[in-house]
């Protein structure tokens, strides 16, 4: 159920504190600009500011959201002083969750008492009817031991929310580091069965049981991750757009019967989207063939590990350990309150968000924002009506397409209602699964019903940003609208350097090689004539190149195939937001600040927007997994390819980010 919207106060000004527009101090002038530009821009901010030990990476968006806790703390401590506010008020959903979190003497004196009730159910598995049932219950809690089982919108009919099921099951999450001979995923391998060993120590095996029992798991991860697809097929959305009846999908997988699991998880459907039938071929082989003692021992290694946060110290620590240190680097955990500040605002997202833009986001920003959208959109329209390479038939689509694109800012003109979630100061890992719960009823409700268009996917204290190709929209919650991204006191130049290559960004996304393949109504319909889509192909393989070609650390280098809807929109964000501040700031005198021109001062913002410095292993976790590119080549990839930028910092052949005119990418 959702209720309107109610702003009941306008942020005090001590809220906002005024930051420079654009800090020469984060600046290294020793760097010639054309040849590191990232180092150039951020080189002063990155030797100031070493990583903190809680942090695989730290970087601006790090900094934004040092500032955020700080104020959903303010939130969440108003709320737990209020001890007896009425069951089901925001004031007692946030303060109860957090309470419960903060008492660590009763979650100490607990230990793994909470989850003994599920561990049971798991312990009390006699056969493969009941290991369905136990995988559709644990699934109820957001818990996906293989594959996911989820509700959204048709890929070729938006307007309505279908089922879908989705590959999974892997705790390292993708295939090559099950699979690759490298040295790093050797170690990954070799770490993850001691964590499991070391886990299952905790749930009181005896040594050898706990060694027998991590190594079964990471045999059936591995079975599960030979018939995975990798990360680069998971991109093509024709290919992993397979609809078929439910009696079809049933005779992939003889040995799991869908009928009796959607009866388990309350849900009536008589098709569904099977993104990858052959990880659901063989996740049905490993149903039937793997011992039940091996799978109940998988179920509670997936429990675990997605309930280690709420469970006692050494759970949470050894969870840690693995996750945090060695796969990422992290040299201790978070402060404790940011840790359940983190769970509470992530499972009641909505809740926390309604008091956040309540206190903390000024109506003021909205309206900017809405501004340089709408310039945005005007310079995006004007570079479609000039591109070379795309036909008349193929230009009215796209900007058809981008006349229908949504805006969302801020937050939702309707809010989740979660009066009804189960939330006391009792238990904190009830309090998440309960949360959990609520959160995939709720999804799963939507099945075969109409798409709401008015539901936001992130929430308004999320420091992000996106599009989504169904809806058509883009998204701006309130979190991300302040420096350095966003700064009201900065001159036009920072500001589109920032924000509004963002903004650019996300709107290419409609173009890129994923959006492009949807039409103006969030329908997969390829609206390209067949010569323009192999223009296009040809112009992003230039990117796919380069990318390949950056090696951020010792041998790993980018995939550019896996990065390159993002880096596409890295470029286009840039080049559609520089004209449309070129566009907004006609007929205006525009003169140097701080010794920079405006348009040196466009590029700067966009470059110190990513500053960021990164630990070697989450670089390399990164580099595997993540579809973005390293910082340092969001900027260094992207402004080479820019011939704006040349102008702006005079570079010249000879200079290492120097690229002939033809071997630039010209997409947007």
């Amino acid at each position: 159920m959702l209720s309107n919207c109610g702003r009941q106060e306008n942020p005090k000004a001590e809220n906002n504190p005024k930051y420079p527009p654009l800090d020469v101090k984060n600046m290294d002038a020793t760097v010639k600009p054309g040849d590191d530009f990232f180092e150039y821009a951020n080189g002063g901010w990155i030797k100031a500011h070493p990583i903190p030990p809680e942090y695989a990476r730290y970087g601006s968006f790090d900094e934004i959201q040092e500032r955020k806790e700080k104020q959903l703390k303010t939130i969440v401590l108003e709320a737990a002083a209020k001890k007896n506010a009425p069951k089901g008020s925001l004031e007692q959903l946030i303060g109860d969750f957090y309470a419960s979190g903060m008492d660590t003497a009763k979650i100490e004196k607990d230990g793994l008492t909470p989850l003994k009730p599920e561990l049971e159910l798991i312990d009390k598995i006699a056969d493969r009817k009941a290991l369905l049932k136990e995988i559709a219950r644990l699934n109820l809690y957001g818990i996906y031991p293989g594959f996911i089982f989820y509700a959204a919108p048709d890929e070729k009919n938006s307007s309505m929310t279908i089922a879908n099921l989705y590959q999974g099951g892997l705790g390292l999450g993708d295939k090559d580091f099950y699979l690759s001979d490298d040295a790093r995923s050797k170690q990954l391998r070799t770490e993850y069965v001691k964590h499991a060993r070391n886990i299952f120590k905790l749930m009181g095996y005896k040594t050898e049981e706990a060694d027998a029992a991590a190594k079964k798991i990471m045999e059936l991860e591995t079975n599960l991750a030979k018939v995975s697809r990798s990360r680069v097929d998971l991109r093509d959305p024709l290919a992993n757009y397979n609809k078929m009846p439910l009696e079809k999908c049933q005779k992939l997988t003889p040995n799991f019967d869908w009928n009796e699991y959607l009866s388990q998880i309350g849900v009536k459907i008589d098709e569904i989207n099977v993104g990858q039938p052959d990880f659901l071929k063989g996740y049905d082989a490993q149903f039937a063939e793997t011992p039940l003692e091996t799978w109940k021992e998988y179920l509670k290694w997936n429990l675990i590990s997605a309930t280690a946060g709420n469970l006692s110290s050494d759970f949470e620590k050894e969870h840690f350990h693995f996750y945090g240190t060695v796969f990422s680097g992290k040299k201790k955990q978070k402060e404790r309150w940011k840790r359940v500040l983190a769970e509470t605002s992530g499972s009641l997202g909505e809740a926390v968000g309604r008091l956040y833009v309540r206190k903390y986001f000024p109506p003021s920003a909205k309206a900017r924002m809405l501004e340089l959208v709408g310039n945005l959109k005007k310079s995006l329209a004007d570079r479609i009506k000039n591109l070379s390479w795309m036909s008349d038939e193929t230009k009215a689509k796209a900007l058809e397409k981008l006349n229908a694109m949504n805006v969302k800012v801020g937050y939702p003109d309707k809010w989740i209602d979660y009066s009804k979630v189960d939330i006391s100061r009792d238990s904190y890992l009830r309090n998440a699964l309960n949360a959990a719960k609520f959160n995939v009823r709720r999804e799963l409700n939507k099945i075969g019903k109409p798409v709401d268009r008015k539901e936001w996917g992130m929430t308004p204290q999320t420091i992000n940003a996106y599009y989504s190709p169904n809806m058509n929209e883009i998204v701006f919650p309130a979190a991300i609208l302040q420096p350095p991204f966003f700064n009201q006191d900065a001159d036009d130049a920072v500001n589109y350097g920032a924000i509004g290559s963002v903004i650019g960004h996300e709107m290419t996304h409609g173009f890129d090689d994923q959006g492009r393949m949807y039409d103006k109504d969030g329908n997969l319909n390829n609206w390209q004539t067949k010569e323009d889509a192999e223009k296009f192909k040809k112009q992003a393989e230039v990117l796919v190149e380069q990318y390949d070609s950056y090696y951020p650390i010792d041998s790993m280098h980018i995939n550019g195939k896996l990065t390159l809807g993002e880096n596409i929109a890295d470029l286009g964000g840039v080049t559609i937001s520089y004209h449309a501040w070129e566009m907004a700031s006609k007929g205006k005198e525009l003169k140097p600040i701080d010794g920079f021109t405006p348009r040196q001062r466009f590029f700067l913002s966009y470059a110190q927007v990513w500053r960021q410095n990164i630990r070697p292993e989450e670089l390399m976790r990164r580099l595997k997994l993540d579809v973005h590119s390293p910082a340092r080549f969001r900027v260094n990839g992207v402004v080479r390819n820019v011939p704006q930028f040349y102008e702006a910092f005079d570079v010249k052949k000879g200079d290492k980010l120097y690229l002939p005119e033809d071997k630039r990418a010209k997409i947007w």
